[in-house]
């Protein structure tokens, strides 16, 4: 593959996406014997995921105005005074954030890019929205949980539970920004209240499914690492880097098959002795729109 012509001598190398680097990243794709997609919360931010603003205040307008925090992030770490507020304010926030469709249809616009590829996304995202768009659920590696799974807080086992039900129940039944008492979710095994599969501490519960979808994470990296490989990085910042944008660059720079894309606003860049098979942009719905 061929790769970009780089800027500068600096150790980190940034691109702007010109009509020339649009249509070398189209014969890069068709050359792609297959593609790895890394998704961080740059990509839902695209797709229209707000945490603050508009969004923010539909939704959460009472919380705010009693507890003064003024995005949805940090409502999530509040401490509430009962189990019945945590609920009300987290069953708002799994409804809207996970089985709600997304705004924008840059998900949907990704399938299409994609869909006749050999493909596989590994994502930090915890939003569901490669499957609500329509991804191949056996594709997808979901590394640090599912807001559409509750665990065991403390936890007694390595189970997960689905939560639609119970959510969609929390947020109809709620008033005055509390939820029923016996709505609260607990374990079936030990009774102890349920929390939601995100990993934010030594208590995350991997269950049978991450697993599984880590093993067939592997198995395509061991068909594919020595191929020509396009690893497409799309919103992916430098909070877990160890996760996605390392491993991208050390696969690329591994491989002289391998041609390394990142797509991310502000942050789009890349070491620079992988910079002459890199291309760098800062917009992902406006770089998907183009390749239409």
């Amino acid at each position: 593959m061929k790769g970009a012509t780089a800027n500068g001598g600096c150790a980190l190398s940034i691109f702007h996406m010109e009509n020339r680097q649009i249509e070398q990243f189209k014969a890069v794709f068709e050359e792609a014997e297959a593609v790895l997609i890394g998704a961080g919360a740059g990509l839902s931010a695209a797709a229209g995921y707000s945490y603050a603003g508009e969004r923010f205040h539909k939704f959460f307008s009472d919380f705010e105005k009693k507890y003064h925090f003024h995005d949805m992030y940090s409502g999530g770490f509040y401490p509430y005074e009962s189990l019945e507020e945590y609920w009300a304010y987290w069953s708002r926030y799994i409804l809207i954030n996970r089985y709600s469709e997304a705004p924008k249809p840059v998900y949907r616009k990704l399938l299409e890019l994609v869909r006749r590829k050999e493909y596989f996304v590994l994502t930090t995202n915890v939003d569901h929205c490669f499957q609500k768009a329509g991804f191949d659920k056996a594709r997808l590696f979901y590394t640090q949980g599912d807001y559409g799974l509750f665990q065991c807080s403390k936890p007694c086992c390595n189970q997960t539970y689905d939560n639609e039900e119970a959510v969609r129940r929390m947020v109809k039944e709620q008033r005055d920004m509390k939820i029923p008492t016996e709505l609260i979710p607990r374990c079936p095994n030990c009774g102890k209240p349920m929390t939601m599969n995100l990993r934010s501490d030594e208590k995350f519960v991997q269950d049978s499914g991450w697993y599984e979808a880590y093993r067939r994470y592997r198995e395509f990296l061991s068909a594919h690492r020595k191929g020509r490989l396009l690893l497409l990085e799309l919103g992916v910042g430098m909070n877990t880097p160890g996760i996605i944008k390392y491993p991208f660059w050390r696969m690329t720079a591994e491989n002289e098959g391998a041609f390394y894309v990142c797509i991310n606003d502000g942050e789009a860049f890349c070491p620079k002795p992988i910079e002459n098979r890199a291309l760098c942009n800062s917009e992902i719905g406006e770089f998907l729109s183009q390749l239409g």
